[in-house]
């Protein structure tokens, strides 16, 4: 395994990881502040955008191979 294979693929894991644990931030959150449907629903809303936003700059990358 090539140090570029392995960097890709510890990315991959530990981005989702990354994303994960941020979701569970969130959701710990809006629990302990009693933020109801709404929000909560703005919560996540708002703060996945970032993450949104990071996965279709990745995919553009790729697509556009730049």
């Amino acid at each position: 395994m090539s140090e570029a294979v392995f960097s890709e693929l510890a990315m991959l894991i530990l981005l989702t990881g990354l994303i994960v644990w941020m979701g569970f931030i969130v959701w710990d959150l809006a629990k302990k502040s009693q933020a109801g449907r709404f929000g909560t629903i703005a919560l996540f809303t708002i703060l996945g955008a970032g993450v949104v936003g990071f996965i279709v700059k990745t995919v553009l990358v790729e697509i556009m191979q730049i």
